[in-house]
C-alpha cells in the first residue's frame, strides 16, 4: 500500500515538475530582461549573466525535484567541474542531462540540437543563454572555439542523442571534431540513473518503482595529442571517436 501510494505521489510530482519547467522556460526570457539589458557592462558580461541565470534556473528546478520525491542525486568533483574554458563531453541517458549539467555548472554553453528552437518551452532558455545549434558542423566548430576563448564550459553530448539503455554506443565524429578543431582536451563527465527513468524508450509518465537517483561524475581529462599528431584530419577524428566510443562504454559498465 506504502508503495503504491509513494509511485502515485513520484507520479503527480513528476507531472508537476514538467509542468513548472515548461512554464520556467515561458517565463525566463521575460525575467532575463532587467539581467541582460539594465543592468552596466558589456557584452561579456551580459553573456556572463544570462548564463549565471539559466544555471541558477535549473539548480532551483533540480532542488525541486528532489524536494518533491522524484528523485536525489550526487555530484562528484563538484568544484573541478567548474573550472572555466573546459570541454565536456558526457554520455546522454536521460531527458534532463543538460538540465543537470547546467544545474551545477556556472559557466556552461553547450551544443543544442537546433530543432529545440522551435520547442516553446526550450527556445526561451537557449536564446536567451545563447547555447549553440547544431545547423551547420563549420558554425558549431567557429562558435564553440569562441566560447571556449571567452572561458565558458561547452558541453557536448557525443552521441548526438539519448542512448538506449544497454545497447552499444555509437557516436558521430562531430565532438571529435570539436575537439582537434578548438585543440582541447576533453573532460568527461559519466551521468547514470539507478533506477532508469526518461530514457528515449520511457514516457515521463512511466516512472520506476523507485525513486531515481541521478548521478554525476567527472573524470580526468583526456588528452588529445597523440590524435592531433595523426597525418590526416579524417583520420584523427575517426580514431579519436573510437576511443571515446571505448572509453565511455567502458566506464558507463562499471557505474
Amino acid at each position: 500500500m506504502l508503495t503504491a501510494l509513494n509511485k502515485a505521489w513520484r507520479l503527480l510530482a513528476t507531472g508537476f515538475s514538467f509542468l513548472m519547467f515548461g512554464l520556467g522556460g515561458l517565463i525566463l526570457p521575460w525575467l532575463a530582461i532587467p539581467v541582460l539589458y539594465l543592468l552596466p557592462g558589456g557584452d561579456l558580461q551580459r553573456e556572463r549573466r544570462a548564463k549565471a541565470l539559466v544555471h541558477y534556473a535549473f539548480r532551483a528546478f533540480v532542488e525541486m525535484m528532489r524536494w518533491l520525491g522524484v528523485l536525489t542525486y550526487s555530484v562528484t568533483n563538484r568544484t573541478e567541474l567548474n573550472r572555466p574554458g573546459q570541454l565536456i563531453f558526457a554520455n546522454h541517458p536521460s531527458l534532463i542531462d543538460v538540465v543537470f549539467l547546467i544545474a551545477f555548472i556556472k559557466r556552461a554553453d553547450c551544443v543544442v540540437k537546433s530543432s529545440l528552437l522551435n520547442n516553446p518551452f526550450m527556445r526561451g532558455p537557449i536564446k536567451v543563454a545563447g547555447y549553440i545549434a547544431n545547423d551547420s558542423p563549420e558554425q558549431v566548430i567557429q562558435s564553440a572555439a569562441q566560447s571556449l576563448q571567452r572561458g565558458n564550459s561547452l558541453i557536448v553530448f557525443p552521441e548526438g542523442t539519448r542512448t538506449t539503455p544497454g545497447q552499444p554506443i555509437s557516436m558521430p565524429r562531430g565532438a571529435a571534431n570539436i575537439a582537434l578543431r578548438t585543440n582541447s582536451d576533453i573532460t568527461p563527465v559519466i551521468l547514470s540513473l539507478n533506477p532508469t527513468s526518461l530514457t528515449k524508450e520511457l514516457k515521463w509518465h512511466q516512472i520506476p518503482e523507485r525513486r531515481t537517483h541521478f548521478s554525476l561524475m567527472l573524470r580526468p581529462n583526456l588528452n588529445i595529442q597523440e590524435f592531433q599528431d595523426m597525418p590526416t584530419q579524417t583520420r584523427s577524428a575517426r580514431q579519436l571517436t573510437r576511443f571515446l566510443e571505448q572509453f565511455f562504454s567502458k566506464e558507463i559498465t562499471q557505474t
